[in-house]
């Protein structure tokens, strides 16, 4: 055997027999050589090998040279066949005592990726990345199976294990593409359902725990860690109609009521699981449609390892968590609640990734989506790594993930999670802890040039979509277009009111006028963004108490100024946020391991809140005053701004000229207020549009009898006045009418 030139040297078997052979695709699988193809296969616990033809003929037997599976021979070349045409297509038939089967070879395939991939994805700029790398389940050189392909530039080798080879990472050892650092390769007879991960040396030439695909489209239910294969490219979306017209207008001037959920505990199924996409795609929906919102906004439905993290802490970017059903079934979900006239928001989180030893953390053996240094790598707040903006690899990975989910599940838009400690290199550090620019400043320009480039994508490639920032600095531009030299997102979470607002409401009403400017201070910054009022999960979670509890006085003043709360914030300025259960005002304060208190549904205060809600949903989607200048000055006037002995509130609305305005009036004690004049701009009739005393809300059905008649005479700069009363802890809506 040793004077066959085409025979292997007996290091090189070694080598690939121990995984470590440099190029396995130029040793294995077929070569072309004097008199034919040198075929070289390793096949373990296989005694004899054959090569058979496309219709089952025998082509040749291939010699064991290693008793662990290793064999080879010559395939000869057919007559008048050119010395440089490729190996026939061939199939392996191995056989031992205990009988015979086939299998293919793997090495015999040339590349699926190609240098143009390479160029992109080292440049930066691959948009559709998640297209070439991950496992694609395709049809190559006519055999249907799986191509890997996966970013580890510092590995000296690669393998894709899974049940089709026994988690051996001798059998599929991938071959590297040396411009960019992707190994590769295509396994035939794979398809959807495989689990996998991959098996990589690193640069020290230690064997790494098996790694999660960082661009997998599906997962194991955790606490199992293997990503799944997934064809997701065929799904048969019924939203056309719906896309179209999301691109029509721009939600700055929109009705935008966001209901926040969080899918493991919005509500449960039999004995405690959790409901699936489907069953979501029934009940949630359906009750978000019902009750007014525009939009379900998802904690994160990214794959992550720990229940407890709410999904803040991914792992996989592109596949959505096999808590609740297989990727399809999620996007049944979109699909329905598109049918129904729903948006969906996702919860997007670039700013950290957790260290599991499964996942991106020193994912070659060192540290290549983080940085290495821990002042700029690591999160002390939340023990998490840090994502390198600086690295373009890094950048397209990121960016990829999120046009990921606009493209294949027509998701609406991504709230981006954690913006401010993306911006601040030093945020949440002390001094030593960070590292500054070469100027001192302590600005995150790679984080800035990232989220840039982010929004610049999301808006350019995705008409319609929108994007939310969680930003709690007064950094400049948040929503500011990128050519004006801001971010680019489409809002940003005022978390300013939210505090103010919420910390006026825990006062005791007698305390109120000491504080009124906590109501009033917003409108000074309120034209500074595009902003979102936002009412979010983390408000109602790690002894905050549920929005209720907060709420200052007895039971009857909890439930009148919750009521009086939200009927203000509906009638302020900016898009409205509001986290699953608390429009019922449920008692308890969120946890994450159980359904919400539906049961508390049954009582007046809990159904009448309710209600409540889905009326002031229906008033703001339905009043172009309400929504359309959200965002614009023009769309805001105080009338009653000074009342601090009253604590009354009185400003109105409006829309494009001509448009009728909406007058909000809001009492925060529970001392109604009769005879109360009020300025208008016109006089005649005004409608009481919505009461929040209502008694089918719960309240004491104080009010004005449904209309109010303003007359001339000049009160608070405007030349009409209205006599009202304002009933205790209540806001009222009054809506021009007519003579």
């Amino acid at each position: 055997m040793a004077t066959r030139v085409w025979s292997a040297d007996r290091s090189e078997v070694d080598a690939f027999l121990s995984g470590r052979h440099g190029d396995p695709f130029a040793f294995m699988g077929p070569h072309a050589t004097k008199g034919g193809y040198v075929v070289r296969v390793f096949v373990p616990h296989a005694e004899t090998v054959e090569l058979i033809g496309e219709n089952g003929t025998v082509l040749t037997d291939l010699e064991q040279v290693d008793p662990a599976g290793f064999f080879e021979g010559l395939l000869k070349r057919r007559p008048g066949t050119k010395a440089d045409a490729p190996a026939p297509h061939y199939k392996l038939r191995a056989g031992n005592e205990g009988g015979t089967w086939e299998v293919s070879d793997a090495y015999a395939f040339p590349p699926v990726l190609g240098e143009l991939d390479d160029h992109l994805l080292v440049e930066g700029t691959h948009q559709k990345i998640y297209e070439r790398l991950g496992a694609q389940v395709m049809e190559h050189e006519g055999v249907a199976g799986t191509n890997f392909a996966v970013w580890a530039p510092n590995a000296q080798r690669v393998s894709v294990v899974g049940d089709f080879n026994a988690w051996d990472g001798r059998r599929n050892q991938m071959r590297k593409r040396i411009d960019s650092g992707i190994w590769e390769i295509f396994v035939p007879d794979v398809g959807p359902g495989t689990v996998y991960k991959y098996e990589i040396v690193g640069r020290d030439g230690n064997l790494l725990p098996l790694k999660a695909d960082p661009y997998g489209f599906g997962s194991e239910m955790r606490p199992s860690t293997a990503s799944v294969v997934e064809k997701i490219d065929d799904f048969v979306w019924s939203d056309a109609a719906w896309m179209k017209a999301r691109a029509d207008g721009e939600y700055r001037r929109r009705p935008m009521s966001i209901y926040e959920v969080h899918l493991g505990s919005w509500m449960r199924g039999d004995w405690g699981r959790f409901m699936t996409y489907d069953e979501l795609a029934d009940k949630l929906v359906t009750y978000a449609v019902e009750h007014g919102f525009t939009h379900l906004e998802m904690l994160p439905v990214n794959e992550h390892p720990l229940d407890v993290s709410w999904g803040y802490q991914p792992i996989g970017l592109f596949a959505p968590t096999r808590r609740f059903g297989d990727p399809h079934a999620f996007a049944r979900l979109v699909d329905k609640a598109h049918a129904a006239g729903l948006g969906i928001i996702l919860d997007w989180v670039p700013a950290h990734f957790p260290t599991d030893e499964h996942g991106l953390a020193w994912f070659d053996g060192g540290p290549l989506y983080e940085h290495f240094d821990r002042r700029s790598g690591f999160h002390p707040d939340w023990n998490t790594a840090i994502y390198d903006f600086g690295r373009p690899e890094v950048r397209n990975f990121l960016i990829a993930s999120a046009l990921f989910w606009l493209d294949r599940y027509h998701v609406d838009g991504l709230r981006v999670d954690a913006v401010a400690s993306m911006l601040y290199l030093d945020y949440s550090r002390k001094d030593g802890e960070w590292l500054p620019n070469e100027d001192g400043s302590r600005d995150n320009r790679e984080a800035v040039s990232f989220l840039r480039r982010f929004n610049e994508l999301v808006y350019g490639l995705f008409p319609g979509a929108v994007t939310i920032a969680e930003e709690s600095t007064a950094w400049s531009g948040v929503s500011a277009p990128v050519f004006a030299g801001g971010l680019g997102f489409g809002f940003k979470w005022n978390m300013g009111w939210m505090h103010d607002t919420l910390d006026y409401m825990s006062r005791e009403a007698v305390h109120r006028r000491w504080h009124h400017d906590e109501l009033t201070f917003g409108l000074l910054y309120a034209w500074s963004e595009n902003f979102v009022l936002p009412i979010s999960h983390d408000e109602v979670v790690h002894g905050k108490g549920s929005m209720i509890r907060r709420m200052s006085g007895d039971h009857w003043q909890k439930f009148a100024s919750l009521r009086c709360y939200y009927g203000f914030m509906w009638g302020y300025p900016g898009k409205k946020l509001l986290f699953m259960g608390q429009e019922f005002a449920q008692w308890d304060e969120w946890n994450s391991n159980h359904s919400l208190d539906w049961h508390l549904t049954q009582y007046i205060d809990h159904s009448g809140m309710q209600l409540l809600i889905r009326d002031l949903n229906a008033l703001y989607r339905d009043r172009p005053a309400l929504h359309a200048r959200d965002c614009e000055s023009e769309g805001f006037r105080w009338v009653v701004v000074e009342d601090r002995d009253q604590s009354v509130f009185a400003f109105l609305r409006y829309g494009e000229p001509g448009e009728t305005p909406i007058l909000v009036v809001s009492n925060f004690t529970p001392v109604p207020r009769h005879g109360y004049g009020i300025g208008v701009p016109v006089a005649g009739r005004w409608r009481e549009t919505l009461n929040t005393d209502a008694g089918i809300y719960g309240g004491t059905d104080c009010g004005n009898g449904g209309e109010v008649i303003a007359v001339d005479g000049e009160s608070h700069g405007l030349p009409a006045t209205m006599t009202v009363t304002v009933p205790p802890l209540g806001t009222i809506f009054f809506e021009y009418v007519g003579d």
